[in-house]
């Protein structure tokens, strides 16, 4: 496939999949609620940094193996389940805002290192980017592609994914929908962090086919 046709092709699948509901979006909308602006935008580079290594093995042609070998996908699904539970059991253990008057934040600050660093594992922990991502390919490349083109999806793909993030970041972060989730922001916390439990559980209860 030519380079603007694939490009084309890869903006519309990508764009739906990431703005799809999942672990990412989770994430993100936890760390912005949670910790402001800089905190999310950081998490996001880090989903979007995460995508590197599915975009990897997927040109060095491993996607297909993984997505046929059960005994990695479920290697793949224990590792970022609990994952998913851990990043969970943490959103649990928020506690109410005491001082939002002295503007001090009642969650976990991660710093910006950090940030990036569960966002990267939250994206490169998926079980489900394999399957995704040998899917995708399998329209776009062929044998005779050339190093750049491959590089250029894979770079746009990552484009896509941080745009997308940040996007909800921006819109959390906007006063007049944070101030909202001050006075319960703990539950949101704990929302969020039982969604990722549920997510994780699932994860790792279902079977692999």
């Amino acid at each position: 496939m030519d380079l603007l046709p694939g490009l084309l092709l890869i903006t519309s699948i990508h764009l739906l999949a990431a703005a799809s509901p999942g672990p990412d979006f989770i994430l993100v909308s936890q760390q912005t609620l949670s910790n402001g602006k800089t905190a999310g935008l950081m998490c996001s580079i880090g989903i979007a940094l995460g995508l590197s290594i599915h975009i990897i093995y997927s040109a060095l042609g491993l996607a297909a193996v993984i997505a046929n070998s059960e005994s990695a996908l479920w290697a793949i699904k224990i590792l970022g389940g609990c994952y998913l539970l851990y990043l969970g059991f943490s959103g649990l253990r928020a506690k109410p805002d005491t001082s939002i008057s002295n503007n001090q934040t009642r969650a976990i600050k991660y710093s910006n290192k950090k940030s990036i660093g569960i966002g990267f594992l939250c994206n490169a922990l998926n079980p489900k980017a394999p399957i995704y991502f040998v899917s995708l390919f399998t329209v776009v490349l062929s044998p005779d592609m050339p190093i750049y083109q491959i590089a250029i999806y894979g770079i746009w793909m990552m484009i896509i994914q941080l745009a997308w993030f940040s996007t909800v970041v921006m819109l959390l972060s906007r006063p007049s929908i944070n101030q909202k989730f001050k006075k319960f922001g703990h539950w949101v916390d704990r929302v969020l962090g039982g969604a990722m439990i549920a997510l994780g559980l699932k994860l790792i209860l279902t079977r692999t086919n």
